[in-house]
């Protein structure tokens, strides 16, 4: 279940942010989002100073941690992703499955960091799609043909933060819920289940 895909919502589309040469080049950016456009080129330049500076392993897992707490609403994609599920977990499943969502967020970032060497990724434009803000990216990885990439961004005017990444036309976001309530069918609805398995893949990535 935990391992079909590229699992965990922004893991695959925030390790393209990685080992960029710098700067994003931004084209057709309209002016009306610029804010949304500075934040997603912002959090790019955060993830690459991280991951091409100085420190060890676990240092650069903690830096990561802080940009990741900061740039995405981790506990929103959190609750979404466990869908109807949220509302029957207790308290204490609801505080270990979210400390649990943020641990293999970022583990699945640190584990591919060096898969995504040369990743260059374009600004296209930006659009408001309902409350949020819709920055499409083009994101062009050696020997691999360019990926088109949507950034959803929610309260972009004064407190963005990531909400769901689209690649190639797949919310990500949605994928994650459709894999979580998957195993939870096949599990009784346990939540704990999931939690355990949540742990288990942790655990094998380290």
């Amino acid at each position: 279940m935990l391992h079909r895909r590229q699992v965990l919502t922004l893991a695959a589309a925030a390790a393209a942010f990685t080992a960029l040469p710098g700067v994003a080049r931004v084209a057709l950016a309209q002016a009306g989002s610029d804010r949304a456009v500075t934040f997603v080129k912002t959090t790019g330049d955060k993830l690459v100073g991280v991951v091409n500076g100085p420190g060890s392993a676990a240092e650069k897992r903690q830096a990561l941690t802080q940009i990741i707490d900061q740039a995405v609403d981790v506990d929103g994609v959190g609750r979404f992703c466990l869908g109807r599920f949220w509302r029957t977990a207790t308290p204490d499943q609801q505080k270990r499955y979210l400390a649990l969502f943020h641990q293999v967020l970022v583990t699945s970032i640190t584990a591919k960091l060096g898969e995504y060497q040369g990743v260059r990724f374009t600004i296209s434009r930006s659009r408001s799609q309902d409350e949020d803000e819709l920055v499409s990216t083009v994101v062009e990885r050696p020997n691999n043909p360019p990926t088109n990439v949507d950034w959803v961004i929610a309260n972009p005017n004064n407190a963005p933060k990531i909400i769901d990444v689209i690649a190639e036309g797949t919310s990500l976001r949605l994928t994650q819920r459709s894999d979580y309530a998957s195993f939870l069918a096949h599990n009784n609805s346990s939540v704990d289940a999931l939690i355990s398995a949540m742990q288990q893949q942790i655990a094998s990535a380290g």
